[in-house]
């Protein structure tokens, strides 16, 4: 499981990233297109073009973690613009990830999962 702390720096890229890219090819991208060490224990925010995934990378000290959020219906329609990478609050991480949106003020009820039988 991976912790988004209030002390970690969370940067998000602007523009949409192949979503077939893995460690290395997102690494790549915190080095050239963002000017930033991927080892340095940020949290990376990229996004496919169809705005339905959301991707995470951080480094903890030992290796790379990569988690991605893909919505079954919709898309995210909050995103930063501009040509640099954006900064983000974890606050505001975790309201996207649950909502959509960084600005909304509480996350929306989800539906309840029934096991399967």
């Amino acid at each position: 499981m991976l912790q988004i702390t209030p002390q970690m720096r969370v940067l998000v890229a602007i523009e949409a990233v192949d979503g077939r890219k893995g460690i290395d090819g997102l690494a790549r991208l915190c080095r050239q297109v963002l000017a930033e060490d991927p080892f340095s224990g940020t949290v990376f925010l990229f996004r496919n073009r169809k705005h339905t995934s959301i991707r995470a990378l951080v480094f903890d000290g030992q290796g790379f973690w990569i988690c991605q959020k893909r919505l079954s219906q919709g898309r995210f329609k909050w995103w930063p613009t501009g040509k640099d990478g954006a900064t983000l609050e974890v606050h505001q991480v975790q309201m996207l990830l649950a909502a959509g949106d960084p600005n909304t003020k509480c996350a929306p009820v989800w539906r309840k999962v029934t096991p399967q039988s």
